[in-house]
């Protein structure tokens, strides 16, 4: 009996092996990028890593004279699989794949035989998740064998248009001959031998995320339905719900107090916050017409989350030269940084309050084909209605403090029927991305933050030129983006500075410029000579504190200052974007309520690119040292610059996850 299952065994890996043969023979083929077997051949000998269920094509992206091992776990389902490799000259490690624990006796086993087969030149491929589960997960084996070993990992994808798929855990995926058939391969992955447990990590999550990347992508060039493909589990995970209750009672709320949007608008008005001349737009009326052919909706709320957006905008535009951009964002400050900055065939309209007589109103004049909203700006009933009109979504950016993370745990009945709509989300880190995945989006790609990846604010050269002159050589401290509790924790580090810093001058930028008058009113009633930049060009001589109460100057404040307090993070804010101070070569103190930026300022602190501060004393101690010791200051900036380049590639990956669903539409 046994010798008979042998021969079942045998005679059915031969008839797999065949099949892959004609399979590659009779299909057309399609690789992404075009020079896909010459990236393998340069990285050879490297680990190849796959989704378990979608390997069995695998063998056949194989350059000229490149040996192939695979790892292949050692239950009985796998026999098949290890007969069907040998029949296509694959070599066999046979052990525990991803999973790998010191502990376990078969997984070291195989661990010293993939690194052997490295070192002799042999090329490893192993799927990144582990039997049983969960599917499209990867595992930590596969990343420890690349820091032992010193070669990179290559996320290689493959999908055919026809196919046949098993309910297994997995999803095992066979391909059928005469199809198409598209082989993607994501950027190599290196893993430094002095990798602590953080960074492997956040590796294996990088891994993760360019596997999915690359299996969405190979689907969408074979023009195959991938979630017959995609394991059970994952599915239901990703699984749209109905909305419930809460949802229902927000959306006939919303709808019901519509006759009291004008009152709404009127007391929004008196406070400076609505544009009188654009109040339609809030109601969903199109302030211009609507250009012709495609047309993408990319939503941001405020300053920092356009700013943001705009070179991933600039990128749109630059792809796809049969696209126009329409940018909605919900404040004024917002709209004048569009109307300055936007490019050629992009607009900008104030986005629809969030009731769906508004929302629909919108939609049926602008009639996007993709929807893109950044960071954390989640409106129901926009959301809601987009994706009832199959019109896909996509968030960028996606952000969660550990506050709002609870938040949405608590009310996922709400968070998952929305989450779930987003066709891609680009998270900035793994426990945004983990956060999401519990909430029910089923495309999350760890892609980093955008703002990382965005130029510096503009720099206006007249205005740096005044201010220079006007300023002189007078010691200079900039305290930027700062909010309500802040301005007197760094006029108290002013009084104590201005006692050893002959001549100190201070500016500050409120985050809303709207406070400047009355910050200036209180800072004078500290008997400090205060100046607001709204009624004084240049600060005169015997000003100590300059108020910079005006839009879209910050860059130009930045580029002068050599130490620039970043607010928004002595106060329970979370902190404002680091990056822009430098960029324009800014030295960067910050309190210690970072969440926003949590990712960008790890990296800074791990390089001596940013120092914490908590009180006015620190801010005093930090600044005199960094304005008198002009090495420990060229220290900092050299490390906030390796920082920086340690943070990049959030632009190309938000691009490639968008760029796919913008070209489905268009066909």
């Amino acid at each position: 009996m046994a010798e008979f299952k042998k021969r079942i065994v045998r005679l059915g890996g031969l008839t797999l092996a065949r099949l892959i043969r004609h399979v590659a023979n009779s299909s057309q083929v399609i690789h992404e990028p075009p020079d896909l077997m010459d990236r393998l051949s340069d990285a050879h000998p490297c680990i190849v890593a796959c989704w378990h269920g979608q390997f069995m094509m695998i063998a056949t992206l194989r350059p000229e004279n490149v040996r192939i091992s695979a790892m292949v776990a050692r239950h009985g389902d796998a026999e098949i699989i290890s007969e069907t490799l040998q029949a296509i000259d694959v070599q066999l490690i046979r052990g525990a794949g991803a999973g790998w624990r010191k502990k376990d006796r078969g997984g070291a086993a195989a661990l010293r035989a993939s690194l052997q087969a490295l070192s002799e030149g042999s090329s490893l491929v192993m799927t990144a998740d582990v039997p049983p589960g969960p599917a499209r997960v990867a595992g930590a084996g596969i990343v420890m064998i690349a820091r032992m070993s010193g070669r990179p990992i290559v996320p290689v994808a493959l999908a055919t248009k026809r196919f046949a798929s098993f309910d297994t855990w997995s999803r095992l995926t066979i391909n059928l001959p005469y199809s198409k058939l598209a082989a993607v391969v994501g950027e190599p992955i290196h893993v430094p031998s002095t990798a602590d447990d953080e960074l492997l990590e956040s590796k294996r999550v990088e891994l993760e995320t360019a596997l999915n990347t690359a299996t969405l992508r190979a689907y969408e060039l074979a023009g195959a339905d991938i979630k017959r493909a995609t394991p059970l589990d994952v599915l239901a995970a990703a699984s749209a719900p109905s909305p419930g209750l809460l949802l229902k009672t927000y959306r006939a709320g919303t709808a019901a107090l519509r006759p009291a949007v004008p009152l709404f608008l009127n007391m929004r008005g008196q406070q400076g916050k609505e544009d009188p001349n654009r109040r339609g737009e809030r109601l969903g009326f199109a302030g211009r017409p609507r250009p012709e052919g495609q047309v993408v909706w990319v939503h941001a709320a405020s300053v920092g989350e356009t700013n943001a957006i705009l070179p991933l905008i600039d990128s749109l535009l630059d792809a796809n030269p049969h696209i126009h951009i329409l940018l909605t964002t919900g404040t004024k400050t917002s709209a004048e940084i569009a109307a300055h900055r936007l490019p050629p065939r992009a607009l900008h309209q104030y986005v629809p309050l969030d009731v769906p007589h508004y929302v629909s109103r919108f939609l049926d004049h602008w009639k996007p084909s993709i929807s893109i909203f950044t960071e954390s700006d989640i409106w129901p009933n926009l959301i809601l209605g987009t994706a009832e009109r199959g019109i896909p979504l996509v968030l960028v950016n996606a952000r969660m403090s550990p506050r709002s993370i609870s938040r949405w745990r608590k009310y996922a009945a709400v968070g998952r029927p929305l989450f779930s709509r987003f066709a891609a989300v680009l998270s900035q880190n793994s426990q945004i991305t983990r956060a999401m995945k519990r909430l029910g989006a089923p495309n999350v790609i760890t892609a980093g933050n955008l703002k990382i990846d965005s130029p510096p604010p503009p720099v206006n050269a007249d205005l740096l030129a005044s201010l220079k002159n006007a300023v002189g050589q007078r010691p200079l401290f900039l305290a930027a983006s700062t909010h309500p509790g802040e301005d007197t924790v760094i006029a108290a580090a002013h009084s104590l500075m201005r006692r050893q810093i002959e001549g100190l001058l201070t500016i500050i930028v409120p985050r809303h410029p709207e406070r400047g008058g009355g910050l200036a009113a209180s800072l004078g009633g500290l008997g400090l000579r205060t100046q607001l930049r709204s009624r004084s060009s240049t600060p005169e001589t015997d000003t100590e504190i300059y108020v910079a109460d005006t839009i879209g100057e910050l860059g130009t404040f930045y580029s002068m200052s050599p130490v620039s307090l970043v607010g928004g993070s002595l106060v329970e804010h979370g902190g404002q974007n680091p990056i822009e101070a430098v960029r324009l070569g800014s030295c960067v103190l910050t309190g210690p309520f970072t969440h926003n930026f949590r990712d960008a300022y790890a990296a800074l602190f791990r390089e001596g690119g940013a120092v914490e501060v908590r009180s006015s004393d620190d801010i005093a101690r930090q600044v005199t040292l960094l304005l008198a010791d002009q090495a420990a200051a060229k220290r900092m900036r050299q490390g906030a610059d390796v920082a920086l380049q340690s943070m990049g590639g959030a632009l190309a990956k938000t691009l490639g996850a968008i760029q796919p669903l913008l070209e489905k539409q268009r066909a």
